[in-house]
Order: C-alpha cells, then sequence, then structure tokens
C-alpha cells in the first residue's frame, strides 16, 4: 500500500497533468534538433531558443525557423514568446516554403505577435492573403476570400516585450488565436482555393529594426476532430457584416495604423 503522503502529493499533480495531457515538447531545452534555419541567426541559449536581427541590413527578407519533425493539421499549440525591440515576430502554421524567394522563407497562416495592440494575436497570411481579422475581430471568409465580420470583442490588451503564452487551435477550416487564455481573434476559411489544411510549423524573425524573439514552452497536441465548417452564404449575409481587407502602412513595430 502507498504512503499517504503519496496519495495526497498524486491528488495535487492530477488537475496540472491532466490540462496538459496529450501535449509533445517541440523544443528539448539544449539545441535545434528538428528544427532548421539561418546558423547566423537563430541559436539557444540557457534553455530559451532566440532568433536575433541586428538591424535593416542585416536580412533581406524575414526569416524562419522551420520544424522538421512533419507537417501540422489539426492541433492545439502553446507557446511562451517574448520580443526585444520595435518590432514584430509570429508562429507560423500550415505554411508552406517559398524557396523561389530564398532559403527558410514561409508562406501561409500566421498568430501574429506585435507590439501595436490591434496586430497581437490576429490572424494573418503571410505572403498571402494579408490581414483576416485584426485582435477583436472574428471574421469569416466565403468563397471568394471576401472578408465577413462575425462579432467582436475590445481588443486583448499585451505587452510583446514581456513573456506571454500564445495558443492556436487549428481544426478543419477554423483557427482561433488566444493571448493569455484570452481569444484574440477567430477566423473561419472558406476560401477552397487559398485555404491550407496542413502544412510546415515555423517561427518569424521580422526583417528591419533590431530585434530579438525568443521563445520557451513550445508544445503541441494533435486533434482528432477538425472538421470542415460548411459554408452557407445566405446564413452568412444574415449574421455577419462585409468589410473590406484591414491594411498598414508600418509593418514592423509600433508604428502600424489601419487604413479605412
Amino acid at each position: 500500500m502507498k504512503p499517504l503522503s503519496f496519495l495526497l502529493s498524486f491528488l495535487f499533480v492530477t488537475p496540472t497533468l491532466l490540462a496538459e495531457e496529450g501535449f509533445k515538447p517541440l523544443f528539448n531545452g539544449k539545441d535545434l534538433t528538428d528544427w532548421e534555419g539561418s546558423p547566423d541567426h537563430w541559436s539557444v541559449e540557457n534553455g530559451i531558443v532566440i532568433g536575433t536581427c541586428s538591424g535593416p541590413d542585416d536580412l533581406d527578407h524575414n526569416t524562419f525557423l522551420i520544424w522538421r519533425g512533419g507537417t501540422v493539421k489539426d492541433f492545439e499549440l502553446r507557446a511562451t514568446v517574448r520580443i526585444v525591440g520595435d518590432n514584430n515576430s509570429g508562429i507560423q502554421y500550415r505554411s508552406r516554403e517559398r524557396d523561389d524567394i530564398g532559403p527558410w522563407v514561409i508562406s501561409g497562416y500566421q498568430c501574429d505577435i506585435h507590439p501595436a495592440i490591434e496586430h497581437t494575436g490576429m490572424t494573418y497570411e503571410e505572403r498571402g492573403r494579408g490581414i483576416f481579422g485584426l485582435n477583436g475581430k472574428n471574421v469569416i471568409l466565403d468563397h471568394d476570400a471576401n472578408r465577413w465580420l462575425k462579432s467582436e470583442h475590445p481588443p486583448i490588451k499585451v505587452d510583446v516585450t514581456q513573456w506571454n503564452e500564445y495558443t492556436i487551435i487549428a481544426r478543419g477550416n477554423h483557427l482561433i488565436h488566444k493571448v493569455n487564455g484570452q481569444t484574440t481573434s477567430e477566423l473561419i476559411d472558406h476560401d477552397n482555393k487559398g485555404r491550407t489544411l496542413e502544412g510546415l510549423l515555423a517561427i518569424q524573425l521580422h526583417r528591419g529594426n533590431s530585434n530579438r524573439v525568443e521563445i520557451k514552452d513550445l508544445r503541441i497536441r494533435i486533434l482528432q476532430d477538425g472538421k470542415i465548417l460548411p459554408y452557407d452564404p445566405s446564413a452568412l449575409a444574415k449574421s455577419a457584416q462585409k468589410i473590406d481587407k484591414p491594411r498598414t502602412v508600418n509593418p514592423q513595430g509600433t508604428g502600424p495604423i489601419q487604413r479605412p
């Protein structure tokens, strides 16, 4: 029979274990095994993955640290990230490589990590269809890639220079982004030609202003219930408002200003 102290400790630990059930770490805490990126820009220090851009002349374009352990489809991913410097980063998923542009260049869905409040945790597509929904906006794309505002809420305030947990939940054509457990934006993607249901996972290092992105506690669990939500144009027109594509004049740090 186990001693009482063992049983009590088990009872106190169980909720935490259950909360993390099914998650797999994607960094080993020592080096970049299973990851690939520019060796001049990515490293591991004290168990933290670090990407460094020294300034405007350092990178010709955004560069990425790409996970080579496979592709991602339906999943929940959590990562603890912070940024040093006036710039931004992001977590790429269901993405593809762009060898036509250069090595370690990625195109695809991104959960933005940005010092401008309207961009943090937004749904975005790098080198693709651009911004879908800003922080606080839940958006639907129709078959022609038009944007429809389904609902909105006050943007979640985040200081990206501090450690924050970013969550991505991807099920079929439904994508959810969260920061510190609070939903920042959602996307339902009915654009059959433009959307992707599986692809690469990567971390962005943004060109331009000097910056450093730091990542720890990156983990993922596979979801089995990813279904394609049906498209009903008549219901969409009744429940959502058609909107223009959000744009910015400065995609780096605190400078972005939303155009009408």
